[in-house]
């Protein structure tokens, strides 16, 4: 079987891609990765074959270039997939303007400079499947140009599959001469230029692999979900000599993600408020801290070791509590782990995660108006204090656990690929 996985070049995205890519090639089927000329390296450091196809951009950076972008940014979810978050907000005229923005001011930019490249290659390769994350929307085109099953790999919340659900309902409910539909439109123009028309699959997938499990997930009633245990890949990885041993006081790790600093300019909380509210404690913490955030500081406590880059998955196993943003693959890291987890959301489908963990037992969050560093130490105190959080984390620890891995869906994938390939 030939695998094509695709993404734009967003290294977050692709790192949460890069295990069920692994899973295939070593099960003998021969994968490769498109995304624009400049993630190449990225690709190959990963073990994997680069297919650089059309031109560089980098649209999420343009995005975030003046105060205001960058506030909207951080803002959460918008419409339409603020609806996965607020129900309420299934409105129509809304949801459909949301569409339209999404489409115009997200979508299109993101995967113009990428689509006819990767079309032309699916086409001269014929892949059997092709793998894509739900904003890389060259993905289905070039599956539907070349006649390829095709599969949406989530990297979080299936906020795209819920809001579509509700605008598609929506939309059933509309005079037959207002049924507009902004994703179907795009999606189908590159269908009929390419020799087809649009499917809904182009918009969701022939099949869905979600790598978290049904506590913490939203799921479109409609859709085809396979679920898939969460592999963390950190990129390249260095285990230090502080790590090899047990700490001798509890461990508390402070980590705001890659995304903080390369893609929000810095930290939405005072770094140095938190780090004096945590120093009188009888703990360890370890702090994963840009250079540009660290020159900020005024003084590092004695009890705090900060360093600009650990690998998660080697720090999370030695640790007590962690603090975090509640991003997609931090937070899976660490519930990997059965470590007590608090949250500091400030973007897209974080504070759906956080709500979650919270409801789960699993950990405590704080929403960005009311963090501070007094509200920190109390949540800390609170997961190192009360034996309920340890006890939900390893529930939530033996959930991850029980979902199949990455090699054990393989032939899971080789069916469904045989059933959809051909399809439309």
């Amino acid at each position: 079987m030939r695998v094509l996985f695709t993404t734009t070049p967003e290294k977050t995205i692709f790192m949460s891609m890069v295990p069920l890519a692994w899973a295939l090639r070593t099960a003998g089927h021969e994968v490769r990765f498109a995304s624009q000329p400049k993630f190449a390296d990225t690709i190959t450091q990963a073990g994997l074959t680069a297919v650089p196809v059309g031109r560089d951009s980098d649209l999420f950076r343009v995005a975030r270039t003046t105060p205001e972008l960058l506030e909207e940014a951080r803002a959460g979810l918008h419409s339409p997939w603020d609806v996965a978050q607020d129900p309420s907000k299934a409105v129509w005229e809304p949801m459909r303007t949301g569409y339209w923005d999404a489409v115009e001011e997200g979508h299109k930019p993101e995967n113009f400079p990428m689509v006819a490249s990767l079309v032309e290659f699916a086409r001269q390769w014929k892949p059997d499947l092709v793998v894509w994350d739900p904003l890389t929307y060259a993905g289905p085109i070039a599956a539907k140009a070349c006649g390829a099953a095709h599969a949406r790999l989530l990297f979080g919340v299936d906020v795209f599959g819920v809001a579509r659900e509700h605008f598609l309902r929506l939309k059933e409910q509309q005079p037959q001469a207002e049924r507009s539909d902004p994703l179907a439109d795009w999606l189908g123009g590159y269908a009929r230029k390419y020799g087809g028309e649009y499917t809904e699959d182009m918009a969701s997938g022939h099949f869905t692999i979600d790598q978290f499990p049904r506590s913490l997930q939203l799921e479109a009633e409609g859709l085809h979900y396979e679920r898939m245990r969460y592999v963390p890949y950190n990129g390249a990885a260095v285990v230090p000599g502080w790590l090899w041993k047990k700490p001798a006081k509890p461990r508390v790790a402070l980590t705001m993600g890659m995304s903080a600093t390369d893609l929000f300019s810095g930290y939405t909380f005072g770094l140095q408020d938190v780090l004096d509210s945590l120093a009188d404690l009888d703990i360890e913490v370890v702090a994963t801290v840009a250079d540009s955030a660290r020159a900020a500081l005024r003084e590092v406590p004695d009890n705090a070791r900060l360093v600009p880059y650990v690998a998660l998955h080697a720090l999370a196993p030695t640790c007590d509590a962690v603090i975090h943003h509640a991003g997609p693959g931090t937070l899976a890291t660490v519930a990997r782990h059965g470590v007590p987890q608090l949250s500091l959301p400030y973007s897209f489908d974080e504070p759906l995660f956080a709500s979650a963990l919270t409801a789960y037992g699993a950990g405590l969050h704080i929403e960005p108006e009311a963090t501070s560093g007094g509200a920190v130490r109390a949540q800390v105190l609170r997961l190192l204090g009360e034996p309920r959080f340890r006890a939900g984390a390893e529930k939530l620890r033996d959930e991850f656990a029980a979902l199949p891995s990455p090699n054990e869906l393989v032939p899971r994938i080789g069916d469904l690929t045989a059933r959809h390939k051909g399809g439309g």
